[in-house]
């Protein structure tokens, strides 16, 4: 049991830290899937 909550818990710190990382860095997806032809307010 207390390997899976250990298990739980990297999953979470991961995905945080790669959704932060990466919108930091520039790979949001409106960043990605848009050109200079397309207005987003």
């Amino acid at each position: 049991m207390r390997a899976m909550l250990l298990a739980f818990a990297a999953i979470a710190v991961i995905s945080v830290a790669a959704w932060y990382g990466l919108n930091r860095a520039g790979f949001s997806a409106a960043e990605r899937a848009t050109g200079s032809a397309v207005r987003l307010d």
